[in-house]
């Protein structure tokens, strides 16, 4: 199944669907967060067994929601983290290993982010320092300074 494009588990592209863990992900505004399914539609949609995703449960790779009942509800979160599993279970790490990767995905989609968002107050800073720079030379007289410092660099 490693190489079956059909199955959906080789398209995973590192990108928001895996969480691991999932537990509370932004207080379910997010329809993919959502705990909807019973594990045995979630065993059915993503293809594997329904011991086989509480034992990944039991390993850390993935958490669902609960009903106050206890029953788990699984989100479409977390089926791409089972195809994601799945994926990785084919691609013959074993379950430590697939617990590495995800967490790796994660942190790397966190940095991801953080790196976005860094970006952009890069370039607000250097807007401001632009705009700073004007004044300063505003302030100094203008192109003055600049035409001085010319001769200088010449000697």
């Amino acid at each position: 199944m490693a190489g079956d494009a059909d199955s959906g588990r080789l398209d995973h592209d590192g990108g928001p669907a895996p969480s691991v863990p999932n537990g509370g992900s932004g207080g379910g505004a997010d329809r993919n967060a959502m705990g909807v399914y019973a594990i045995s539609v979630a065993a059915e949609l993503v293809g594997t067994g329904q011991q086989n995703i509480r034992q990944y449960e039991r390993k850390g790779l993935l958490t669902p929601e609960r009903t106050d009942g206890g029953t788990r509800r699984y989100s479409e979160q977390d089926l791409a983290t089972l195809r994601r599993i799945g994926a990785l279970l084919d691609e013959g790490l074993n379950l430590a290993g697939v617990k590495l990767v995800l967490e790796l995905e994660a942190a790397n989609r966190g940095l991801t982010e953080d790196n976005r968002e860094l970006t952009e107050d890069n370039r607000g800073l250097k807007e401001d320092n632009r705009g700073l720079r004007k004044d300063l030379r505003r302030a100094r007289g203008g192109e003055a300074r600049h035409e001085k410092l010319s001769p200088t660099r010449a000697r």
